[in-house]
Order: structure tokens, then sequence, then C-alpha cells
């Protein structure tokens, strides 16, 4: 149940709380960039091109898929009464250290251009491996207009864990960094394993997913299934999460309690959304990849962008779905009486390998932006980011060459901060935030 003494809705219009205090750092990405030779970085994705007819936009039509109450009901009544995000922050034992304190290795994976005002890179001890690895990203200024969640402002971060490297358990699982940002120069987290409900509640399994996109809208967190399901989305409830009592390499149910391999905190899945015309595919619906939040439309909606091989030849999609205005469904898509959530806006775009997806409407405008965040053909050295819409794209420009790989390196999701003005990101190896005004600036 809600905490409405914590966390309220602000109407549209209200004042907003004062910006994350703390001096900006200025940092320099000392890369070395990698020549820009290759097209699907360096060669302008062009104007969108809008998608309107039936066989286009009703392959992105999702079928919503709620876990009955009674099974999540009888999941809180054996694990114990569910902890809130307060709890999870009270209990950080991770520390990020400021971006002086990181390695060069580190500060490299950071943007050229746009330089990052503010970054952080993760403990050594999640660091160091190569299995885990974050990708998306969503703030509690997603989550409300204020960007406080309770008396907290708030970053997380999702993480997946290889399917072919590392300990076979922890395979293809998914994470949460849940980072408590209250103070910008000492951010400390703690993490949070996605788990499935199963056997009406009687037990749960971990979360076999890559989660590339993450939005926190209201009390749910939207994540991304892995490509190549019928799966669109998994719907997780931030006032669901729950305390483990075994700590075993076990997933589940054990003798004398409940265990998550490790880790303290799970957060079972409420819901989820599948595409009606089937699995992703080349002629059926796309492979969801990342997600954002845009509060500039009529009714607060949620942006995708299409999964696609940076060095393939299949250009991705953009598209949007309205969230539910109805106060007994926080945090959901709107769906029509069978339960059917349609896109209300899709384009392509001729560009592939995309990472982050942003759409904003500066004031003054008619329309949106798209804000694409792409990965190099090959996959390593830095990425491009990218503005289009419907007249055309534009990039940043850097190094002597006046390359357009200026973006981080293997860059994850883009999450804008209405409170704060800033677009979070990450690296492969550090979180780090850039004003809007900043990467508009950068884009001419």
């Amino acid at each position: 149940m809600k905490h409405r003494g914590r966390h309220r809705r602000r109407r549209r219009g209200a004042a907003l709380r004062a910006v994350l205090s703390g001096t900006a750092l200025a940092l320099t990405a000392a890369a070395t960039l990698i020549s820009a030779s290759q097209a699907d970085v360096t060669d302008s994705p062009g104007a969108l091109r809008p998608l309107a007819s039936p066989a286009d936009t009703g392959r992105l039509q999702l079928q919503e898929r709620l876990v009955p109450a009674r099974t999540l009901d009888r999941l809180s009544a054996a694990m114990g009464r569910p902890a809130g995000v307060d709890a999870v922050l009270a209990s950080a034992d991770r520390r990020m250290r400021a971006s002086a304190d990181c390695s060069s290795a580190d500060r490299a994976s950071l943007p050229v251009a746009p330089a990052a005002t503010r970054a952080s890179c993760w403990d050594p001890a999640d660091a160091a491996g190569t299995a885990w690895r974050p990708a998306s990203v969503t703030t509690s200024g997603d989550a409300d207009d204020d960007g406080v969640w309770g008396t907290h402002r708030v970053v997380l971060a999702g993480w997946t864990h290889s399917t072919t490297t590392g300990r076979a358990a922890e395979r293809g699982l998914a994470r949460v960094a849940f980072v408590n940002a209250d103070d910008p120069a000492r951010l400390a987290y703690r993490w949070v394993l996605l788990v499935v409900p199963v056997d009406g509640g009687r037990d749960y399994r971990g979360l076999a997913s890559g989660i590339s996109g993450m939005v926190w809208y209201q009390d749910k967190l939207l994540v991304t299934a892995r490509s190549g399901s019928a799966d669109a989305l998994y719907v997780y409830d931030l006032d669901r999460i729950q305390r483990t009592s075994v700590d075993g390499p076990a997933i589940g149910r054990v003798p004398g309690g409940w265990s998550a391999d490790g880790y303290r905190y799970v957060m079972p899945a409420v819901g989820s959304y599948r595409f009606t015309a089937g699995r992703c595919a080349r002629s059926g619906p796309p492979c969801p990849g990342a997600l954002a939040l845009d509060r500039g439309t009529a009714g607060d909606s949620l942006v995708a962008a299409e999964w696609t091989a940076p060095d393939g030849e299949r250009n991705a999609r953009l598209w949007r779905y309205a969230f539910s205005t109805d106060p007994a469904r926080e945090g959901l898509l709107a769906t029509d009486a069978e339960g059917r959530a349609a896109a209300v806006e899709a384009y392509r775009t001729r560009t592939a390998g995309i990472r982050g997806v942003l759409s904003y409407r500066r004031p003054g405008t008619e329309r949106a932006s798209w804000y694409v965040g792409r990965l190099p053909g090959s996959r390593d050295g830095h990425g491009g980011l990218w503005r289009q819409d419907a007249d055309g794209a534009k990039a940043a420009h850097c190094g002597s060459d006046g390359s357009r790989r200026c973006w981080a390196e293997k860059a994850g999701s883009l999450s804008y901060w209405q409170a704060t003005g800033e677009v979070w990101s990450l690296s492969d190896r550090m979180l780090f935030c850039v004003p809007l005004a900043e990467l508009d600036s950068s884009l001419g």
C-alpha cells in the first residue's frame, strides 16, 4: 500500500524542489577517440519517418498480464512485511567514488562532448568483474514531478549478468542498485534482486532477462524483457520489496526461509506486458531496448526504442505508450477494456544500435525532439548521441577530426530529471549526468 505520508503526487505546475546540492565537477574525458569511419555512428540517422498504418502500429500493441493479488499477498504473508525504499537506502552497503578518485580507464568512458558535470564510479567489489554490466538508469525525477521519493533523491541503475560467463547460478539475472543521491558527493547504494513469483506465490525465481531499459513511474518500475521474448516489459512495485532470511546461493524458498543468492532484498514482479503479435522479430514486433519517461505530452508517456545490432542493416523504430490516469492503476499503461495498450505515436529512424532514448518538447515548440544514443558498429569505444525530429538530425562534434563519436563508451539508457534539468546516463564503468541545456548546446 502506498505511504501517502511519505510520498504524494504533485500537481503539474507546483513549485519544484531545489536542485541537487553540491558543486558540479568539471570532468575531462581523457579518451583517445577511435576513427570515425563507421557509418552507424558518424552518418546522420536522418529525419524521423512517422509510422501510422495499422500494419505498423499493430505490431506495437501490448497485452497486460497482472499477477493476481492473492499470489502477491501469499508471498508477502510468507516472507513478512514488505520493506520500503527508505529501508533499502538506510542499509546501503556500497559506496560510489567521485570522478577524481576513479581510475583513468573509468574516466575515459565518460562523454567527450558535452562533458559530464557530475560522475561517480562503482564500488570496486562490483566493478572488478566482467560478468555484471550496468545498462539502464531511472530516478526519483521520473517517479514524481518534484524529483523526491519520500524524503530522498534516488537513482536506480539496472545491471544484467552475462548469460555465458561467471557463476552458472547468476547467469542472465537482473539486479537494481538503489542509490541514495541526497548528497551528490557521497553516493551509496544497495542491491535488490529482481524476481518473479511462481507456484501461486509460494515461491519465486530470478528474473532471467536483460534490462536495457528501465522507468520508475509513480510506485511502479517498468523494465525491458530480453530480446527474442514475446514479453516486452516486466512491472515491479516499489512498495513490495521483500527481505530475505537465508544467506545462501539458492534463489527462492529454502529450508529455514527465503534466499536470493546472497542478496538481502528481492522485488517480485507484479505484472508484464506481452506483444499481441508474438515474439519480437524482423517482420514482427520490435525487441524493446531503451525506455524513458516523457512528461511533456498531454498525459505522461513511456517512450521506447527498438534494439537492433549496431553493425546490422536493420533500422530501429521509436514509439510511445500513454500511462493510465486511473488512480487505481498507478504506474501502469493506459489499456482498453481487453487490457490492450496501443502505441500512440511511432517512427522509423535510419539508424541501429540504439542504447538510450529520450523525447523532450522544448518550450515554445510544437513537437518533441528525440534523442538517441548509439553504439559504434564494433561496440567498442565511444558512441554517438543524436537529436532527431521530422526535419533532420544533429550530433555533437569533438576531437581534431570533428568526430561525432563524442558520447559515452558503451553508454546505457537516458533519464531526464525534470526538477534539476539534468540527463542521467551511465557508461559500462560510471554513472553520470549532463544538463539538458548543455547537451542541446553541444548538438547545435
